[in-house]
């Protein structure tokens, strides 16, 4: 909807990660410069961690895109707590090797004979793991074991792990010393400078047509750095409403008390689901009523936010309508 109100070609604040809005801060300069050192040794395991949102698969997944498919076959795996041996089927799956009713001697076999015919053809394999800190330490082990292969006495694979800040802790335990013997490169990715968090939200708006409308203020900017802390999915999730409720309000103009009003409101959603589970984990106690003027608030937020969504339902129908008058003329 905001889109085409502010005549954008596309939306600038999905929460998916996409390489295409990929934006080279100070900090993910440097995480960059990590992974290439360790992408040109050619070996081993490449470890990014950062906290929820901070953009390691945008990372990741934009470093690929500049890889020759010629020269790369790339395999793809969201983590989830599985066994070794059903962690072994998922990777093998993802270089679309056949697990169904495989030995796991067979599936080895097979694994090894798709790295040798890649590596015959010129091609590097690389395996990309997201959400490590899910993994369990026999299912880290057994990725190790693949590291094993060898193809004229050069290793056939090679792996990036992503995860939280306590896949740190994991790697820590001594029983994964030796997949830490063979950690090429390593990196942290912390969150945005407020400097940062303004470059990026303006080349994300960039990529989509962006001719300063909505004009964002310098005390936008700087708010939603403080609201953010410089996370680039919680400003992807701000900004979004924000365009949303410039939309509804028909304004041009982002201001510092527009960005607090969008971030109370989206605090208030977040609180009433997290009030809602707390009462419910209150081991069925019934939890004091609160104060009329409390109830009377929410209520009046609750009869906002509908009359809003009323206002977003007759203003989309309004651009469809205007759309289907134009495309019949």
């Amino acid at each position: 909807m905001y889109a085409e109100y502010y005549n954008l070609t596309g939306l600038p604040f999905q929460l998916t990660p996409d390489s295409r809005f990929f934006f080279e801060s100070s900090v993910h300069s440097k995480a960059m410069a990590h992974l290439t050192y360790g992408l040109n040794q050619a070996e081993g395991f490449i470890v990014i961690t950062g906290d929820v949102g901070a953009g390691k698969t945008t990372l990741v997944e934009h470093l690929c895109s500049t890889l020759d498919p010629q020269q790369y076959v790339i395999a793809r795996m969201l983590s989830t707590q599985t066994s070794a041996d059903d962690t072994l089927r998922l990777v093998a799956n993802g270089f679309g090797i056949q697990t169904d009713g495989v030995s796991k001697a067979e599936l080895l076999r097979r694994f090894e004979d798709t790295l040798i015919a890649n590596f015959n053809d010129g091609r590097r394999s690389l395996l990309v793991i997201d959400e490590a800190q899910n993994l369990t330490v026999p299912a880290i082990e057994e990725l190790r074991m693949l590291s094993n292969f060898v193809v004229n006495h050069l290793p056939p694979l090679q792996s990036f792990l992503l995860g939280q800040p306590q896949f740190r802790s994991i790697m820590a335990l001594p029983e994964l010393e030796q997949l830490r013997q063979r950690v090429l490169a390593s990196f942290h990715l912390g969150p945005l400078t407020e400097t940062d968090t303004r470059a990026y939200i303006e080349h994300r708006l960039s990529l989509v047509g962006w001719q300063a409308d909505p004009r964002f203020t310098d005390g936008a900017f700087w708010q939603i750095y403080r609201e953010t802390g410089g996370v680039p999915r919680k400003i992807n999730a701000l900004c979004s409403r924000l365009m949303l409720f410039g939309f509804l309000e028909e304004t041009h103009l982002v201001d510092e008390q527009s960005v607090k009003q969008v971030a109370d409101e989206l605090r208030t959603e977040l609180g009433d689901v997290t009030a809602t589970a707390a009462e419910q984990s209150v081991q069925g106690a019934k939890l004091p009523a609160a104060p009329d003027g409390d109830f009377d608030r929410r209520l009046s937020k609750i009869e906002e936010k509908l009359d809003r969504n009323d206002q977003a339902i007759k203003r989309a129908l309004a651009l469809i309508a205007a759309r289907m008058d134009k495309d019949s003329e």
